[in-house]
């Protein structure tokens, strides 16, 4: 099978014909905060009035005032401000426009119901509407906004390769998310047995009354967070960062998220992201959404796709490698504004 160029951090590139070529490692040390070198920053201008096709509010921020507009949507259970270290790289050289999906953050959010993928394409089309009507964007997604941008696609594939510039893609899937490891088989005897509507539907029942229960900031949920985002060596700062941020989410919109999250396949719009220039980040030591997937992805979009593997990293790449992350964002841009 032939392998897409890609770069790997710290190893080689592996071009279609099989030939290997070294390449300068890039710094993959956990590195606990952004850089704080970069000059400062005005504060971020708020987007009012965007609201999604079923009414829902969506708060949404603008950094930086020149160059191209980067739209870049968060994962599950965080909120805009996972990108931080990436807002804080790009502001001197793009606008960069930071949302929280519905649920999540400063957002609203709405009847359960539109608690799905489908969703959030469509809300991130409104948001894009709402931050550049007429010009291009890069759209960059983590996790479910990954998701949520390869929704979009499918909705809208006339957008790419006029309104849509490039797109990037960190420790997403496109879909088969839980294939492999154990929730992927206690998934499977659920659905063999025909009991994962009634799980699904007993765990939004109970929902409301766990949000109740003292079970926050607890170091079993430190312990969870650290297995499913990090790997060994992530710093007790960032566990505890990403350990409030998840927590702070109603287990209501946990909840409803779930089917649409299990379901989750959008394989059959990576064709429409082969257009145009795409940027695929994936984490070595990603258990949430493992490296094959974004190596599947890179491989389905062909020559115009670039891969990034991080070794060392898990599913919070864009915040313990930032720096690598930073570059390969950085690049994308840079080339597209040159192009």
């Amino acid at each position: 099978m032939a392998v897409l160029p890609s770069e790997r951090a710290g190893a080689v590139a592996v071009d279609p014909g099989g030939g290997v070529t070294e390449i300068a490692p890039a710094r993959t040390e956990p590195s606990a905060s952004p850089t704080t070198e970069r000059p400062a920053t005005r504060p971020p201008r708020p987007v009012h009035d965007v609201r999604t096709t079923d009414g829902v509010p969506l708060h949404v921020e603008i950094h930086g005032h020149h160059g191209p507009v980067v739209v870049l949507s968060h994962g599950f259970t965080v909120d805009s401000d996972e990108w931080s270290p990436q807002v804080e790289a790009l502001t001197h050289r793009a606008r960069v426009v930071t949302w929280d999906q519905r649920g999540h953050g400063r957002s609203g959010w709405g009847d359960p119901a539109n608690a799905t993928i489908d969703q959030l394409g469509r809300d991130l089309a409104t948001v894009v509407d709402a931050v550049a009507p007429c010009g291009r964007v890069v759209l960059g997604g983590h996790s479910m906004g990954g998701m949520s941008v390869l929704a979009l696609a499918r909705q809208h594939p006339e957008w790419f390769g006029t309104r849509v510039a490039g797109v990037f893609l960190v420790a997403t899937s496109a879909g088969d998310l839980i294939s492999d490891g154990p929730l992927g088989a206690l998934h499977a005897v659920a659905r063999r047995a025909g009991v994962l509507p009634a799980v699904l539907q007993g765990a939004r029942l109970a929902a409301p009354v766990a949000d109740q229960l003292p079970w926050r900031d607890s170091a079993l949920g430190r312990w969870l967070v650290r297995r499913m985002a990090f790997t060994a060596d992530a710093s007790d700062d960032d566990v505890r960062r990403l350990q409030a941020a998840t927590e702070s989410l109603p287990l209501t919109v946990t909840s409803a998220f779930s089917s649409s999250l299990l379901s989750h396949d959008e394989t059959g719009s990576l064709p429409v992201l082969a257009s145009v220039p795409t940027t695929v980040v994936t984490a070595a030591d990603d258990r949430l959404t493992p490296a094959t997937h974004g190596r599947r992805i890179a491989e389905a979009l062909g020559p115009r796709a670039r891969l990034v593997l991080v070794d060392g990293a898990g599913h919070a790449v864009n915040w313990t490698h930032h720096d690598v992350v930073d570059a390969a964002l950085l690049d994308l841009v840079d080339r597209l504004r040159h192009a």
